[in-house]
């Protein structure tokens, strides 16, 4: 039998404990059983581990094989500096790691101090005593004590209760309170008014529960467990990552094998070939991109918290940018929160209820005060939103009324109103408020002007007229009721008050819409983002509410819950289909399965919620939004953003910074791939021409992981342009090194660079005196000379490239030339850095250089220039095309 049929005393026994609850022996040996009352976040990979994790991804993989090939080339053949490159490559693995976990334990650290949702402590009985003792200690046969604003720690059995009101919505979505009872129930536990479950709280009233389920236990625990089970698959980003790094990991063990073997035709030694084979592979391998793409998706991740969005995770803040449907919920995010009084209907007229000022005797206004469990104290409203509302309502217009209440039939679900009987004056009066299809079936009689008349069909048509008036401005429609009990105050029968009862009027309620939500919806429609609304209200408020934020223009196709459930997958997808689509009356374990179609048909998924029932949803989708406000643990846990002010507008803002990573991301590459050719060309002229070696592995390296590395962090935080939102979402086939990112950095730019530099090379040599076929010995000044102008040449023609590569189609100068402050300091420190490599002794030992002259700087400037101007013509004549 499940608990919540057992009569209290069946109860009490099933758990083998008493009205006075367990003794403190039994409550230590039960909590050595049962584990404590916590939710075990299993699914969750340790910071540790993800860090560890760092090390093994495939971009890290390929460094730690770059690194090996060093270490072996200096242990077989030492004096080539391979050492150091191996070292080099390493640092790059371990500060990339650690940088990636600082910033995920931060936002993990940001994530703990937003939960709040079980409480500390609880009242509990033992031993016959109240005592009060931590929530993760209570365990299954205590006797919970609740009253008004306590969080419920574990899945109890209500054995006593007086007017005891929950909140369930962080389980079944639905704000609305809901009386509880001590009285045996049959069916499901969600449905028992009986059952009070973990991570609920208490509205009003007061009652004792006897714990039957703690921990993972608990309907709480179970839904948690079950989110752990989605499947979580690796973000687009990392996808593209992934097969960036194997593509470039191909071409550069190609290319290296293929001169190695090259080399043995051409008659070379093995040591020779075998150096070679590694320059070159270093050169093609951007060491640079990793610490890079983690250092941009950091940036991007705090500019997205500066704008109310915590990321989790790192390439969660370049998937918001995929996003082409977002599924909303209405209530917090595209509206307000805030419940107010917005119209009234009486007399047969819609009002203005701001302003509104009733007689003193007005029973519309005294029902709105009297038929409310919400109070007014220490200068604030308290209780339940929408009673509040009408509180404040009441009280405007009436101010504040001397009534005694004798006599209170709760609001319930089933029911839908509320009735109460209050003593105002020496008169007895029965006030009831509800759905309107609840109230009106019970009124005899309607008031009109202080005059009560005979319910006539026309007046009933005309109140159904005005309530349908109301829901079509986005109002929540309560209608009232009273009738006059001089006698009976306390009837025998107190279902007989719900009888000949009067229409006093209706109060429509507004949760208006934020103010920014229009506008963030009109950026979705313009960027190609579909919006789909998800919410528990009423087909004709929910469209009211999409019309006046934007979100639909024509007749939506509007699916309710229960058509819902009727549908199969292959109608429910060609609904989805439509335009303009709301889903009304629906529960929060709906949306998974919207997610899973939606995702079936290509669709990049946002999704949003806060409670339990929604993580499985924000597991699967795409991209997974939690509330930071009113968010549960487990929302907050399954998701990959949270929104620290629960508003629809953050999530747009987070896209357009998703979408300018993916861009900032694919113009840093290009920076840095369009320097991997005159790294690789000095190479093949190496091997090919047999002239000395124009650049060493250690001056590829100053380039890779010195100068190159702030200009291309400046790439990375470009703003976003208004262009970005003007765009459809990006395709699921589409890669990020795709055919023209690839050519515009190795046939184009790259090879401007690579003329570049090799001309710095030849100047330096031939001006020496050096002719072709001599040799050049390591340390001779004209050698070291010619091999730092030649680093030089690329660092010079890299602050060409670094504004060059701002955009791919729009020119820099009608970006702005100084709109980016970034790229200066980054080009300041790129130089700086230089000059140290050029001048100092320090850097002329690590680096093989030696000191150039001034007028070489100008030489090598034009190079610069020329790049510039020459990606500039490009772009124009791309326009004009």
């Amino acid at each position: 039998m499940k608990i919540n049929s057992l009569s209290r005393e069946e109860a009490l026994r099933a758990l083998v404990s008493s009205e006075n609850g367990l003794s403190e022996k039994e409550a230590a040996r039960r909590l050595s059983e049962s584990g404590f009352n916590e939710i075990r976040e299993a699914h969750r990979t340790p910071l540790a581990i993800r860090f560890l994790k760092q090390f093994t991804h495939f971009l890290a993989l390929l460094l730690w094989v770059g690194a090996g090939l060093a270490f072996l080339s200096d242990y077989l053949h030492p004096g080539e500096d391979m050492g150091t490159l191996g070292f080099a490559i390493i640092g790059v693995i371990v500060i990339n790691a650690v940088f990636t976990y600082i910033q995920e334990y931060r936002a993990e650290k940001a994530l703990e101090a937003l939960k709040r949702l079980l409480p500390f402590s609880v009242r509990i009985v033992r031993e016959g005593k109240e005592r009060k003792v931590p929530s993760r200690e209570v365990v299954p046969g205590d006797v919970m004590l609740l009253s008004e604003g306590d969080r419920i720690p574990a899945d109890a059995r209500l054995i006593e209760g007086a007017m005891l009101k929950v909140n369930n919505a962080p389980l079944t979505g639905e704000s609305e309170a809901s009386l509880r009872n001590a009285l045996p129930a049959p069916g499901e536990l969600l449905d028992s008014p009986n059952i009070v479950f973990a991570g609920t709280s208490v509205i009003s009233g007061s009652g004792k529960a006897l714990v039957f389920a703690t921990g993972m236990g608990t309907e709480f625990g179970r839904i948690a467990h079950l989110t752990s089970a989605v499947e979580q698959d690796l973000s687009p980003l990392q996808k593209e990552i992934a097969k960036a790094t194997r593509l470039v990991a191909t071409i550069a063990a190609l290319v290296g094998i293929f001169f190695f073997s090259l080399g043995f035709v051409i008659g070379r030694d093995f040591w020779g070939n075998f150096i070679f084979a590694v320059g070159i592979t270093v050169a093609l391998i951007p060491e640079g991109m990793l610490p890079t793409v983690t250092l941009s998706l950091a940036m991007a991740s705090q500019r997205m918290a500066k704008r109310k969005a915590l990321i989790k995770n790192l390439s969660s803040a370049e998937t918001l940018g995929c996003v082409s449907v977002i599924c909303t919920d209405k209530t917090g995010t595209l509206t307000q929160n805030r419940m107010t009084a917005e119209k009234i209907w009486r007399d047969g007229s819609i009002l203005d209820a701001q302003g509104f000022m009733a007689p003193a005797d007005d029973p519309l206004m005294q029902a709105a005060l009297l038929c409310n469990n919400a109070r007014f104290a220490d200068n604030e409203y308290r209780g339940d939103p929408t009673e509040t509302a009408l509180l404040r309502l009441g009280r405007e217009s009436l101010g504040d009324l001397s009534a005694e209440r004798m006599f209170e039939i709760p609001f319930d679900s089933d029911r839908k109103r509320m009735t109460t009987v209050n003593r105002v004056g020496d008169a007895g009066i029965v006030f009831s408020k509800g759905a309107m299809e609840s109230i009106l079936p019970l009124c005899s009689r309607f008031l009109v002007n202080g005059v009560e008349y005979g319910m006539e069909e026309t007046f009933r048509e005309r109140a159904l007229d005005a309530y349908g008036s109301l829901m079509d401005h986005g109002l929540r429609v309560l209608a009232f009721a009273y009738r006059k009990n001089p006698s009976d105050l306390l009837p025998p029968d107190p279902s007989s008050l719900e009888e000949d009862l009067v229409l006093a009027g209706l109060v429509g309620l507004e949760d208006p819409p934020r103010p920014e939500v229009p506008e963030a919806i009109g950026k979705c429609h313009e960027a190609g983002i579909k919006v789909i609304m998800i919410t528990g209200d009423g087909s004709r408020t929910a469209v009211a509410i999409a019309r006046e934020i934007g979100l639909v223009k024509g007749d939506p196709l509007v699916i309710e819950g229960p058509e819902f459930l009727e549908m199969d997958d292959r109608e429910l997808r060609e609904k989805l289909s439509v335009g303009e689509i709301l889903f009304a009356r629906m529960a929060p374990k709906h949306k998974m399965r919207v997610v899973s179609i939606l995702q079936e048909e290509g669709e990049w998924v946002a999704v949003t919620g806060d409670g339990v029932n929604d993580a499985p949803a924000l597991k699967k989708a795409d991209i997974g939004i939690s509330m930071g406000i009113s968010g549960t643990d487990v929302a907050k846990e399954a998701s990959d953003m949270i929104l620290l002010d629960d508003n629809f507008a953050t999530i747009v803002n987070a896209v357009e910074e998703g979408r300018a990573v993916y861009e900032n991301i694919r113009k840093f590459i290009t920076y840095i791939f369009a320097s991997n050719i005159p790294e690789a060309v000095p190479y093949l002229a190496y091997i090919l021409f047999r002239i000395p070696l124009p650049l060493t592995i250690m001056q590829i390296l100053a380039v890779d992981l010195g100068t190159d590395m702030l200009p291309a962090l400046a790439l990375g935080t470009e703003k976003p342009t208004p262009a970005v939102m003007r765009q459809p979402p990006r395709s699921r086939n589409e890669r990020l090194l795709n055919f023209s990112l690839l050519s515009r950095a190795y046939l184009f730019l790259g090879p401007i660079e690579a003329f570049a530099c090799m001309s710095g090379f030849f100047y330096v040599m031939i001006n020496g005196g050096w002719t072709w076929g001599m040799e050049a010995a390591p340390d001779h000044v004209l050698y070291l000379q010619a091999t730092t102008a030649c680093l030089t040449a690329i660092i010079i023609v890299q602050i060409g490239n670094v504004f060059a590569c701002r955009s791919a189609k729009e020119s820099v100068f009608r970006l702005g030339f100084f709109s980016n402050r970034f790229i200066f300091i980054g080009i300041g420190f790129e130089l700086c850095l230089q000059l140290f490599i050029v001048y100092s002794p320090y850097g002329n030992r690590v680096f093989s250089t030696y000191p150039l002259s001034p007028a070489m700087w100008l030489v090598l400037l034009p190079f610069a220039f020329l790049l510039l101007f020459s990606e500039e013509a490009r772009k124009y004549l791309l326009l004009r095309r």
